[in-house]
């Protein structure tokens, strides 16, 4: 039996039982491991036959191995990148990076081998497809396991990269993954706490937050030499978490410092991204997407890591359906109002005379901004009140006019 009957196999076996297998992918620089993963992932690739189009699900088989000559620990300037191979010519590739806090998958890699029938029978392409996408939602502090054991699908071209049962660690400093975890926003919701006698159900208590608005920052990001993303803003965050010192859950709002900040992320075509570190200890990916056909961008996605002093466990919160900061390309978003951006039930974000304009700058400036309705409506309200007190003086003025002729007419001269 042929390598590629075996592990057509194998998969429907797994696809029969309902079961895919952990894999173990470990990269390693001489003795010392730098990156770790035990995953399990299933893919959902759609394909072209001879008369129609098909989709397959293929599981990541537990043969599953490291191609250690395409993967990298970064020492040799290349970067951090994790791939394993399974099959004839099918790879899984796990792009890393880090900001001095935290650790993330800044990009998803997949190849297929539509030449091999045993999975993509009647292909009516012999072709080696590759699709990668930068939105992954992968993020963890250094020296912790990034833990979601809870499916989560991540859309790669015209395929879909489904991942559960994962611990995974990139920039490892010892042997082995790290006992501590940060833990995904998908475990965290289905997350039940253990019952205990010692008080009742936790109710958020409010605890003082900081006077005053946020101060107005300014933070960009760069390709090349050239400014791709900008943004100016204030920022304050609402968020409820629970409180290592009170033993109860609290509602906290936090001003972002711009002095205490560090802006990074990258642009794409279609997809931009904002990320903000706020002392070593808070950071904010902001996901703009551009709409190609009608060439209207909005942030469609929001994720915070938060691990402050007084938390009894990191914060991780993501939302990637959001329609928040919408505009049309060439032209930047501004709202001097605050607003509210409601993320998820447990944090929200204030915004302050905010403009934002993450694709197509030109000459490091913001472009013509398109205003937010509050700001529209703020403008509308003086025009309205103007309108309304001239109509009353005109009224009381014909009023005025019709009374004093009627008072005039009842005194006729003889």
């Amino acid at each position: 039996m042929n390598k590629s009957n075996l592990m057509a196999q194998l998969i429907a076996c797994s696809l029969i039982l309902g079961l895919v297998r952990a894999v173990t992918l470990e990269l390693k620089v001489g003795n010392s491991t730098c990156i770790k993963a035990i995953l399990s992932a299933s893919f959902s690739i759609t394909y072209n036959t001879t008369n129609t189009s098909t989709t397959v699900q293929v599981d990541l088989p537990d043969s599953t191995t490291v191609d250690a000559g395409s993967s990298s620990c970064g020492n040799d300037g290349r970067p951090v990148l994790l791939v394993g191979v399974f099959g004839p010519g099918h790879t899984l590739g796990l792009f890393f990076s880090n900001n001095g806090s935290m650790y993330s998958v800044d990009m998803l890699s997949l190849q297929y081998n539509l030449s091999d029938r045993s999975l993509f029978p009647f292909a009516n392409s012999s072709d080696v497809v590759t699709v990668i996408t930068e939105s992954v939602g992968m993020w963890a502090w250094l020296n912790t396991t990034y833990r979601c054991v809870s499916p989560v699908s991540v859309p790669v071209g015209g395929a879909i990269v489904t991942f559960s049962e994962v611990r995974m660690e990139a920039y490892m400093t010892q042997e082995d993954l790290s006992p501590v975890e940060s833990v995904c926003t998908a475990d965290q919701a289905g997350t039940t706490a253990a019952p205990t006698t010692a008080s009742p159900t936790a109710t958020p208590v409010p605890t003082p937050g900081p006077q005053g608005l946020p101060e107005r920052g300014n933070y960009s990001v760069t390709k090349g030499n050239d400014t791709c993303l900008m943004a100016r803003m204030g920022l304050q965050l609402n968020i409820t978490y629970t409180s290592q010192s009170q033993n109860n859950t609290v509602q906290k709002v936090v001003n972002i410092h711009p002095n205490l900040t560090v802006s990074s992320g990258t642009c794409g075509p279609s997809i931009s991204t904002l990320v903000l570190d706020h002392e070593g200890n808070t950071n904010i990916s902001f996901t703009f997407t551009l709409n190609t056909q009608s060439n209207k961008y909005h942030l469609s996605g929001l994720m915070l890591v938060a691990y402050w002093p007084d938390m009894r466990e990191p914060v991780s919160v993501s939302n990637s359906n959001l329609t928040y900061l919408a505009s049309s390309l060439g032209r930047s978003y501004s709202c001097n109002s605050e607003q509210r951006l409601i993320i998820a039930e447990a944090f929200s974000i204030n915004t302050f005379r905010l403009q934002v304009q993450p694709f197509a700058v030109t000459s490091n400036q913001f472009a013509t901004a398109e205003e937010c309705q509050m700001d529209q409506d703020q403008m509308l309200i003086p025009i309205v009140v103007g309108a309304a007190l001239s109509g009353l003086v005109l009224v009381v003025l014909i009023a005025y006019l019709i009374g004093r002729k009627r008072s005039n007419a009842g005194y006729q001269t003889i």
